[in-house]
Order: structure tokens, then sequence, then C-alpha cells
């Protein structure tokens, strides 16, 4: 039995009364609910003194990290991590304090040469990048999951599935920023990574039996080096119902309305959505109120919001007013490659028709390897190709117009065939 086996069978004695299972799940076929930490609650590291205790004992530790950070969507601005817990063989279970602890540049360090073991990598890696870690070597559970066809990848549905314990999952949304953090939430983070070192293992162990654990092991290095994508152009536009706004100054009082309410919203570190709503956004910028009595009769903007902040809206309805057609925004998104698929047939039938036996040919590849179609090989970098594709589709030509766009090496070679395929099929004359 595994570490984190004897780990569940220990907590299936403490909570459920039964008899530690041979094989780390139920012998039974019912799942086993997993509901307390095998070494307990530990303490919440909050000081530097902690700290040092925390990353000379995981320096001490061997084998893989698991390694999860806790964030307040929703509830405060930005993507800050608020909690970070580690387990590690040797060292146990973690839970640090970033707010407290705001530099774990030196924990970062301790572990750089070991693999970091997270669900979802690229939802964590950004927040634990801001307090100084960052692997060199990950794997993705999720992302495994993936590549290995199973049809729920969330991480209780994985550890439930692949072995046959149930994760307690209800504080997932809960507000991460609250001090002090109440026991049953620091129960369930410490849970999170429990048994987040044994899926791992099994997955490695079914993916090696797919023949697929080098494309997994390609995909992880790929998330481990990726560079921070750059700030997003204009995020203004992706304010909710900005469908419905087609007029140029309209555009401009959602632009006005969104920036003001990030500049609030980031004064007093808050979700931009408990500042003002996105729909109130848009009902505003579709009826230009002439003044702040209009805009209070708007959805959004009702009785129980004061004057003051009716005026602070109203001002930047009026901002919006008062530009100059010049600098207006233009409609539509900035292109930054092909335009959507939908406008393809009246641009370009033949690029429509190449995409159409791409997306084919794309989808029967990923049903047959049993992976969702945007992990075989993701969709923008398939439109990219057949709205420029090379002059003559051959596999090398394609090969490289694969690569080109971000594509692994594993995926080059699996896609470039069929679409080598797809591109003469949709180009040929009838």
């Amino acid at each position: 039995m595994t570490d984190a086996q004897e780990t569940a069978a220990d907590s299936s004695l403490r909570t459920t009364g039964g008899a530690p299972p041979d094989d780390g799940g139920s012998s039974s076929g019912v799942p086993i609910p997993l509901l307390e930490p095998r070494e307990g609650i530990p303490p919440v590291t909050a000081d530097e003194t902690a700290l040092a205790e925390v990353i000379a004992a995981f320096a001490a530790g061997t084998g893989p990290v698991a390694v999860d950070a806790e964030r307040a969507s929703g509830y405060r601005y930005g993507q800050r991590a608020y909690l970070v817990q580690l387990r590690r063989a040797g060292a146990g279970t973690a839970l640090i304090d970033p707010v407290a602890c705001p530099d774990l540049s030196g924990l970062g360090a301790a572990l750089a040469g070991a693999e970091w073991d997270l669900h979802a990598a690229t939802q964590d890696l950004p927040c634990l990048r801001e307090i100084g870690m960052l692997p060199t070597r990950l794997f993705d559970t999720e992302l495994a999951g993936r590549l290995a066809g199973f049809p729920r990848v969330g991480l209780g549905a994985m550890v439930e599935s692949v072995l046959g314990f149930v994760l307690e999952k209800g504080h997932s949304a809960v507000d991460w920023s609250t001090r002090p953090l109440p026991e049953p939430w620091l129960r369930y983070a410490a849970l999170d990574v429990e048994l987040l070192v044994d899926l791992r293992d099994e997955l490695e162990t079914e993916l090696d039996r797919q023949g697929k654990l080098e494309w997994a092991r390609q995909e992880f290095a790929a998330i481990a080096a990726a560079e921070p994508p750059p700030p997003r152009k204009d995020p203004w536009r992706r304010t909710s119902g900005m469908h419905k706004v087609r007029r140029r100054r309209q555009m401009a009082v959602v632009r006005e309305l969104w920036q003001t309410r990030d500049r609030i919203a980031q004064r007093r570190d808050v979700s931009p959505g408990k500042v003002l709503g996105d729909a109130a956004i848009v009902e505003a910028a579709l009826a230009l109120p002439p003044n702040a009595h209009a805009l209070a009769g708007l959805h959004g903007f009702g009785h129980r919001m004061g004057r003051r902040q009716l005026e602070q809206w109203q001002a930047a309805v009026d901002r919006a007013r008062a530009l100059p057609e010049s600098e207006l925004p233009q409609p539509g998104q900035p292109v930054t490659g092909p335009p959507p698929p939908r406008a393809w047939a009246d641009k370009d039938p033949a690029a429509a028709a190449r995409l159409s036996a791409a997306r084919t040919a794309v989808s029967a590849l990923a049903e047959r390897l049993n992976m969702p179609q945007e992990n075989l090989v993701a969709p923008d970098t398939v439109r990219r190709v057949c709205w420029e594709p090379p002059t003559a589709p051959d596999a090398e030509s394609v090969a490289a117009a694969l690569a080109g766009h971000g594509a692994r090496p594993w995926q080059v070679e699996l896609v470039t065939p069929v679409l080598v395929t797809a591109l003469r099929t949709g180009t040929a004359k009838p």
C-alpha cells in the first residue's frame, strides 16, 4: 500500500470505523469518504520563522511535491493566492498564508529540482508566480485525465474514479481572503493535496498503458516553460452582453463604465462584479441616460445605490457622450488572426471548405485516440493553418506550419497526415 493509500485507510478508520482496504479504495466498490488529513490539519504558516521551518522540511523531503492554491475569485480584485497547500513525502502537509508571507521565493528555490504535481496547473501557476513560486517540472493531473480519456476530470471526480475516495468539495468557492480561515476550510484545503501524488502515479501508469505518456510529458514541459501571457487588449470588450452593443457611442459608454469600475474595484480590493454588474453596464450603454435621475431608473442602478455613486457612474456616461467621433472605439475585436469562422463562407469560400474538412478529420482522429479535440490540437491552430495554408500542403510544410503555431511534436506527428488530406480535399477543384 502506498503512503496515500495508508493515509486514506487511516482516515477511513477514523471516519467510518471500517477496516483499511488492501487496494486503497473500497473493497465493495463503494467510494470511501476522505474526511480527515492523515496527520490532522497542520497549523497555518503565517510568519517568517514558521516559513523557514517549512522550507527546511520540504527541502529535505523526497519525491514529487503536491501543490495547490486557493484564490478569492468573485470576492477580491485580481487572482492572487490566499492560501498555498503543499505535501511531500518526508515533509507532510503545509498550509501557508501568502498574505502574511508574501515572498515564497525561498520555498520555490528549495523545490526547484522537484516535480510539482498540480491539478489544472494553468489556473494556479499565475498566482504562484506572483509570490515567487514557479516549477521547472510539473505533472498536471487534470490534463493527464483529459489525455487519458476520462469523461470527468475535476479533482474530486478523478480521485473517486481512480483511487476510490470521495473528497468533500463544499468550500471550493468560499472567500479565501477571510481571516482567520475556519477549520473546515483548512481541512478541505489540506485534503486537496492529500492524494494528489497518488493520483499522479496512477495516471502516469494509465498514460503509459495507452502509449500517451510521452505526449503528456511534452504538454507538461510546455506549460512549465510558457511565458506569462501579455495583458489582454481592450479587456472591456469582454463585458458580458457586449453583443447587444452596436453603436460606437454606446461602446464608448461600456469602456468608460468598465474602466471606472475597474479603478474602484482595484482601490477597494473587491471583485469588479461587486462594484457594478456587467448587465448594468450594458443597459446604461444602450440607454445613454442624459442624467443621474434617468440612470437611477435602469436595472442595476436602483434605489439601494447612493446619490454619490449614481453621479460617479453618470460622469462616466457623460465622458463617453462628450467624446469626438475620432476617439470612439471601433466595432469588433482587434484582429490578431483569422476572422470568426462564421464569416469565412462569405470572405473566402475555399478557406471555409478547408476548415470544414479539417475539423471533421481532427474530430475523427481525437475520437479514435479517446481524448478531447482541443487537447489533440488547439482549434485556433487549425483555423490559422486553414486560413493561410502552405502553398503546397505537403507533410513537411504542414508540419512546419503547425509547429510555428506552437503545436508540440506529438501533435505535429499525429495531426499532420489528416490535415494534409483535409487541406487537399478542401481546396480540390470540383
